[in-house]
Parts: structure tokens; C-alpha cells; sequence
């Protein structure tokens, strides 16, 4: 039951782990990211390396494996984040959504 119960959060953890690719998306979407915290992804990534030093003292895959997706995504974030902010090539601003075509 334990195995199974280990299972089920490392693959809930893989699941929390790539959430941040949605914001990523919206960056991306957006061309900017000025609403995304840098010091609030730099606090995750420091935590997800701590469970994964703790993971690897156990050994324990369970908390290795999550965390280490979760450290990927998030440097992932930040670079996208840190590209908007140096004035990357999709500075400019965002087309705008057409609601309604014209026919």
C-alpha cells in the first residue's frame, strides 16, 4: 500500500511539477512578464532542490523524481522570464485578439 501510495504522489508531484509551463504559455502569449515574481520562482527552486537532496539521502524516488521535473520547469520559467525582461525580440507589444471577423 505504501508503493502505491508512492507512486500516486510522485505522479501527482510530475503533474504540480509542469504546472508552471502554464505560465510559460502566458508569457509567451502575452510577450511579457511583467506580472510573473522572479524571487517567488528563485524561493521554489531552492525548496525542490532541498526535497531533492533530501530525496537522494533516503533514497527516494518519490521525491526525487517530482523535484527534480519541478527544478527543470521552473529554471525553464525563469529564463523566459528573464528573456521578456532583457527587452528580448518579442518586445513588442502583442497583436491584438480580433473578437469578431470581418466577412
Amino acid at each position: 500500500m505504501t508503493d502505491l501510495l508512492g507512486v500516486i504522489a510522485a505522479s501527482y508531484g510530475v503533474l504540480m511539477a509542469i504546472s508552471p509551463a502554464l505560465q510559460i504559455r502566458r508569457m509567451l502569449q502575452r510577450r511579457s512578464s511583467a506580472d510573473v515574481s522572479l524571487s517567488y520562482l528563485l524561493v521554489l527552486e531552492v525548496g525542490f532542490a532541498l526535497w531533492i537532496a533530501y530525496g537522494v539521502a533516503l533514497p527516494n524516488l518519490a521525491l526525487i523524481v517530482p523535484n527534480a521535473v519541478a527544478v527543470s520547469v521552473g529554471l525553464a520559467t525563469i529564463l523566459v522570464a528573464r528573456h521578456f525582461r532583457s527587452g528580448g525580440p518579442a518586445h513588442a507589444p502583442a497583436p491584438p485578439v480580433d473578437s469578431a471577423r470581418d466577412v
